[in-house]
C-alpha cells in the first residue's frame, strides 16, 4: 500500500479516536444517570461510615442524584464486596474499601473470593489514621518503654487484643513483638466495643485502637494512650508521645486508611470525575471537623501515587504476615 492510500485509514482512525474520547468526555458530563451507591463494609456509626455519609450528601448536591451510602458489615468485609462485584458496572456503584482489604488480606488467604486488582480501580484514599497503644487508667504502664519492659521480662505472659486475626491491629501488634523482640499473646474478641471493654477492665495488658474506636473509652477516663505509632505526634492529641518519644523503636507505624474504589474498566473520564468531585467534598469545612474529632489525618493522593502506595503496603504487610505466621484459610 502506497503512502498516499495509507492516509484515509490513518485519518479515519485519529477521527475514530477523536469520536471515542469525545463519547466519553460527554458520557462523563452526563453521569451519574441514576442514584450513586457507596458500599461499604463498615457499620453504621463507626468513623469511616460518618465520613462516607459526610462526602455521599456532598456529591448529591455536586451531581443532582441521591448518593446512598449502604452498609454491609461482617465477613471480612467480603459480604460487601460481593454486593460490589454483583452491582452495576457503570459506576453508579462505588465501594470503601479498607487498607487490609487491598494490602493485607491477598497474604493471608491463600484464595481470596475477589482479585485485588482485577475487580476495583482504587480512585483515592479518604483519609489515614494513626494507632495509640491503649492500656487501663489505672495500669502501671505509663510509656510504651514500659509494655517492652514487662514483655522482655515475662516471655509470653502478656497479651494483647484485636477484633480478628488479620487485621491492622493484630498485625500491627505482631510487628511491635517482631522489632523489640518480645513474645505476647494474642486475644480475640468478637467486637471492637468489646475489645476496648477488655483493655478498660484490665483482662488486657494494651491494645492498639484508633481514635474512631477507642476514642470513647479514651474520653470516658477509662483507657489511657501512652504512645502513638505515627511519625509525629497526632494533631487534636499534643500530649501523647509518638512510639518512638515513648521508649519504643523509633520510626514505629501502625496506620490505616480507607479508599473508594470503581468498578475496573470505567472510561477515565468518568473516574477521573469522581476523583475530582470527592476531592472536592474532602476540602470541606465540616469534613475535616469530622477528621478532627476521630483523629483522622487527610492522605492526598494522585492515582498513580496511590496504586503504588497500595504496592508499597502489600509488600509491608506480606513481611508482617510472615513473622506473625498469620493465616486465615
Amino acid at each position: 500500500m502506497t503512502t498516499i492510500a495509507k492516509r484515509p485509514l490513518l485519518a479515519l482512525a485519529v477521527a475514530a479516536l477523536g469520536l471515542s474520547a469525545f463519547a466519553q468526555v460527554t458520557y462523563a458530563q452526563e453521569w451519574p444517570t441514576k442514584p450513586v451507591r457507596i458500599i461499604t463494609p463498615f457499620p453504621v456509626g463507626g468513623g469511616p461510615d460518618g465520613v462516607a455519609r459526610l462526602v455521599a450528601d456532598k456529591l448529591s448536591r455536586m451531581w443532582g442524584k441521591s448518593v446512598i451510602v449502604e452498609n454491609k458489615p461482617g465477613g471480612n468485609g467480603f459480604i460487601a464486596i460481593d454486593a460490589f462485584k454483583r452491582g452495576a458496572t457503570d459506576g453508579h456503584d462505588l465501594i470503601q474499601l479498607d487498607s487490609v482489604h487491598l494490602s493485607a488480606y491477598p497474604h493471608l488467604f491463600k484464595k481470596l473470593p475477589y482479585d485485588p486488582k482485577g475487580d476495583f480501580e482504587p480512585l483515592l484514599p479518604l483519609f489515614k489514621t494513626y494507632f495509640f497503644f491503649a492500656v487501663p487508667t489505672d495500669s502501671k504502664y505509663k510509656t510504651v518503654g514500659d509494655i517492652i519492659t514487662d514483655a522482655k521480662a515475662n516471655p509470653g505472659k502478656l497479651n494483647y487484643g484485636s477484633w480478628s486475626i488479620g487485621n491492622p491491629v493484630h498485625l500491627g501488634s505482631a510487628l511491635f513483638e517482631s522489632v523489640t523482640g518480645t513474645e505476647m499473646q494474642h486475644v480475640v474478641y468478637k467486637e471492637t466495643t468489646m475489645l476496648y471493654t477488655g483493655v478498660a477492665n484490665g483482662e488486657l495488658a494494651f491494645a492498639l485502637g484508633t481514635n474512631a474506636t477507642a476514642g470513647a473509652m479514651q474520653r470516658a477516663g477509662k483507657i489511657r494512650y501512652v504512645g502513638v505509632a505515627s511519625p509525629k505526634r497526632v494533631v487534636g492529641f499534643p500530649n501523647v508521645p509518638t512510639v518512638g518519644e515513648s521508649g519504643g523503636p523509633a520510626g514505629f507505624e501502625v496506620s490505616g486508611w480507607t479508599a473508594i474504589a470503581a468498578p475496573k474498566g470505567l472510561p477515565k473520564a468518568v473516574t477521573d470525575k469522581i476523583q475530582r468531585d470527592i476531592e472536592k467534598a474532602l476540602a470541606e469545612p465540616d469534613v475535616k471537623e469530622k477528621f478532627a474529632s476521630f483523629a483522622y489525618e487527610p492522605f492526598p493522593q494522585t492515582r498513580d501515587q496511590f496504586n503504588a502506595y497500595i504496592q508499597t503496603e502489600s509488600a509491608r504487610f506480606a513481611d508482617v504476615v510472615k513473622k506473625a505466621k498469620a493465616s486465615l484459610d
